[in-house]
């Protein structure tokens, strides 16, 4: 029996000890005392990511592209829109009587005008010159031509409320007079809007596409 119990005892004392766990080292992100929920860093995988720096958006990145249309031809194309402009002005008379303000905004053009008026025949050598001289010119640039060309057909259907007007022969008064004052006043908001966008586009190298006017200007060339 004391055998057995010295036998126990040996087996008890050699018995090797568990071993010691260290417990992890602690983080800002998983616990840190005295530190406000706020102030603790997240953990990585609920980091945004940062925004590419180029985003699609249902397409191919976009990206600034700049003209490469000579200045020479931008400056062409826009003082082609002058023939037009300047032979639509008189579809502004009825507006100018009922808004004399609205002459003012056309003060800056009275001496270009002025030069122009002076010219015999101005608006004919003017058309010859766009037709003959540069639509017609293989010499110059298709940018350059099918500007001309649309500023010359432009001006043509403008000629064509004219006749009309001297075919009819609506009067001075009643029903006729007062649609030629709307059939007027609508084509002179036209011309402008059309001159406006026509010349900041080719200043800015870009191919205006007038309504009713771009289609028989392609054909032609």
């Amino acid at each position: 029996m004391a055998t057995i119990a010295l036998l126990r005892l040996s087996v008890h004392h050699h018995r090797a000890p568990k071993p010691y766990h260290q417990p992890p080292p602690t983080t800002a992100s998983t616990f840190t005392p005295g530190l406000p929920r706020f102030l603790k860093s997240p953990p990585a995988s609920s980091r945004i990511p940062p925004l590419p720096r180029h985003r699609r958006r249902g397409g191919p990145v976009v990206r600034m592209s700049y003209s490469s249309t000579p200045a020479t031809d931008r400056l062409i194309s826009a003082v082609a829109y002058m023939l037009p402009f300047f032979n639509s002005l008189q579809y502004g008379r009825f507006l100018f009587l009922k808004y004399p303000a609205l002459g003012v905004l056309f003060d800056p053009i009275l001496p270009l005008l002025s030069l122009y008026k002076s010219v015999p025949y101005a608006s004919f050598v003017a058309f010859f010159a766009l037709y003959l001289g540069i639509v017609r010119n293989p010499s110059f640039s298709h940018y350059v031509r099918f500007n001309s060309m649309q500023a010359v057909t432009l001006d043509v259907l403008l000629v064509i409320p004219l006749l009309l007007q001297r075919i009819l022969s609506p009067g001075r008064a009643g029903l006729g007079f007062r649609l030629m004052v709307w059939g007027h006043n609508a084509i002179f908001v036209f011309s402008v809007l059309c001159f406006l966008y026509s010349v900041a586009s080719s200043i800015l190298g870009r191919t205006p596409y007038l309504p009713f006017v771009a289609d028989a200007a392609g054909r032609q060339l």
